[in-house]
């Protein structure tokens, strides 16, 4: 009977070698190692022979070992630069990672994921990766207005792909000559983009038509693109619509429910406060509900609310939540099969996701008379 606490001052056990497995097999390392790397010099049964007793032994190939070899990591990077507590309540990159995952997972190939405090952090640890070979290739994410990433992932010759939209000023990806898949955003990595304008289009087409004319959009991290898109997007509607920028903005939050609700209480607290609301996630949205409750102001009585990305938060919301829905998993998978295809050779381009459609639910009505 093992007594308490033993199992744990165990040594863990020691991983088998080639040399484990030539001596079981009972050929030379050499000829191990020729089978394992279905290399010629060896018969189709002793071949077969190595093969086996590796699986017996429970042996798998050294990955940094690989790679120092020439041969791929057999893993893909992921670095996400966002304040870590806004990651526990937000879904949106648990479904993305969700949709990479299953993509990987079908090739065997691992996901190295990692939370880092800023810009400068992640681009060290992309210094770091390509130094030891860790990965084969890193999915962009978050891309900025100003981005140092592309041209340092360019200069170190390790192949990524921007996730969200282009991580540097250059031709508008929402124009249609682009297409579905297109010449690259950027020129040096390949980008798979929604198109944030023609979503924010569809908002505010969804809210003018109600007859709401005061309409703010509270947004999340500045500086990043697809924010950059949205606040763009919004300011051409409302000078199409010829709607006052007064009444008709953006103002920006660290995607945090805190924020949101703080955002939500202050322009409510304004002398002509919104008759609608745009929150840039479902976690603000469901804040600004919360928010609008403690005020005693019915939603969407005198209040209308927008959620970004569905969730099962705005299904179970009560008023329920309009909201954007767009295939998030799906758009991990698209990412991961792009960078997966430029790692087998294929050109650099531009993939558009399916554009969000707009679900209209009970928390958006026409705003009452004031």
């Amino acid at each position: 009977m093992t007594a308490p606490g033993e199992a744990a001052r165990r040594k863990p056990a020691r991983r088998p070698t080639i040399k484990d497995i030539a001596r079981r097999a009972g050929v030379s390392e050499s000829a191990v190692s020729f089978a394992l790397n279905d290399r010629p010099g060896v018969s189709q049964e002793t071949r077969a022979r190595v093969r086996r007793v590796a699986e017996e032994l429970g042996w798998q190939a050294n990955s940094a070992a690989r790679a120092l070899s020439g041969e791929r990591a057999g893993a893909l990077g992921l670095v996400l630069a966002r304040p870590a507590q806004t990651l526990g309540v937000e879904s949106f990159f648990l479904q993305l990672v969700s949709g990479i995952q299953e993509v990987l997972s079908a090739r065997q190939i691992a996901l190295l994921f990692q939370v880092v405090e800023d810009l400068g952090t992640e681009c060290a640890l992309y210094r770091r990766w390509w130094a030891e070979r860790r990965v084969d290739g890193v999915l962009v994410v978050d891309p900025r207005t100003e981005d140092p990433r592309p041209e340092l992932l360019a200069a170190l010759g390790l192949p990524a792909v921007v996730v969200g939209g282009p991580a540097t000023p250059g031709p508008d990806p929402s124009e249609p000559a682009a297409g579905p898949a297109a010449a690259p955003a950027h020129p040096l990595l390949s980008t798979v983009w929604a198109d944030d304008a023609k979503a924010m289009a569809r908002v505010l087409d969804h809210l003018y038509g109600l007859g709401h004319r005061r309409i703010v959009h509270i947004a999340g991290l500045p500086g990043l693109a697809h924010t950059a898109r949205r606040i763009r997007s919004l300011r051409t509607e409302a000078d199409r619509r010829g709607l006052d920028h007064r009444q008709v903005h953006s103002v920006t939050t660290d995607y945090s429910d805190a924020e949101g609700a703080e955002a939500t209480r202050r322009l409510l607290d304004a002398e002509r406060p919104p008759t609608a609301i745009v929150y840039d996630n479902d976690v603000m949205a469901v804040a600004g509900s919360s928010v609008a409750a403690e005020r005693g102001i019915p939603v969407p009585g005198a209040l209308s609310i927008v959620a970004w990305d569905d969730s099962a938060l705005c299904r179970v919301t009560h008023p329920r939540l309009t909201a954007l829905v767009r295939d998030t998993p799906g758009f991990g998978r698209l990412a991961a099969q792009e960078l997966l295809a430029v790692l087998d050779g294929g050109p650099l381009r531009t993939v558009q996701s399916e554009l969000p459609h707009l679900e209209a639910r009970e928390s958006t009505a026409s705003p009452s008379p004031r």
